[in-house]
């Protein structure tokens, strides 16, 4: 039996626009759903080697959620390029001040870390409350349900 592997313009033709309320979701847990989508794990055409996920627009991500004490001791680290130039930052304070990052974040990291995984985030569109510029795309309302 022989494996298959779907063609490029296959693929560009089964692409599409979904929508994802985040609000009350926790962060883990949505960045898992997202991520798979964006991978086109939930396709039966997904192949490992190729970009078969969907665009996906993220709204609400201010209301995100994380369980225990992650608020606090949760921390995001950069490090500027200097001696002694790392800097972090806890999770609350990251939500006050660039909440679609603590997500973009949390879906990056559990994407193929390659050009295959830079170009799978560049689909990823995320915003702080429910304002988008993307309602010419027509997305799809898509429900993540916790469990």
């Amino acid at each position: 039996m022989k494996t298959y592997i779907p063609k490029v313009d296959e693929v560009q033709k089964q692409k599409k626009w979904h929508l994802i309320d985040l609000e009350g979701l926790t962060l883990g847990r949505a960045a898992v759903e997202v991520a798979n989508i964006l991978r086109g794990k939930n396709k039966p055409i997904f192949t490992p080697h190729m970009d078969t996920g969907d665009y996906i627009i993220a709204i609400n991500a201010s209301h995100l959620t994380v369980s225990g004490n992650k608020e606090e001791d949760k921390k995001y680290y950069r490090y500027t390029g200097y001696p002694g130039g790392l800097r972090s930052t806890s999770f609350k304070k990251m939500m006050k001040t660039d909440a679609p990052r603590v997500f973009v974040q949390a879906v990056k990291g559990m994407l193929p870390k390659s050009r295959l995984g830079r170009k799978m985030i560049k689909k990823l569109h995320v915003y702080a409350d429910d304002k988008h510029p993307h309602e010419a795309q027509k997305p799809e309302p898509l429900n993540i349900v916790e469990s």
